[in-house]
């Protein structure tokens, strides 16, 4: 970063803590929409920890995704939407490893 980048921000600093208006650049992001876990888990009728145990996540993973501590993203939003459409094909492929 060069040093007029650092003073730039630097100054926008200033402004923002005067509460003077600077302008800024807007970024928007559009999140996916949220997994909802437990009505995928209660679905198909396991408890938490036959769910964990079922698909492979360890128990407080499912109940921090339930409590919404946490949020499922990546390769487990993925896994959660299979297991959603195919839990069987989640359990076949699991039971192969």
């Amino acid at each position: 970063m060069t040093e007029s980048k650092i003073l730039s921000g630097m100054r926008q600093a200033v402004a923002y803590a005067e509460g003077r208006d600077i302008p800024v650049r807007k970024t928007i992001i559009n999140a996916p929409p949220a997994v909802n876990v437990r009505d995928i888990r209660e679905k198909l009728g396991f408890t938490q920890e036959e769910f964990a145990r079922t698909f492979a996540v360890s128990p407080s993973t499912v109940r921090n995704w339930e409590q919404e501590t946490r949020r499922p993203d990546g390769p487990a939003r993925v896994l959660l939407a299979v297991i959603a459409k195919e839990p069987e094909a989640v359990m076949r492929a699991l039971a192969a490893l």
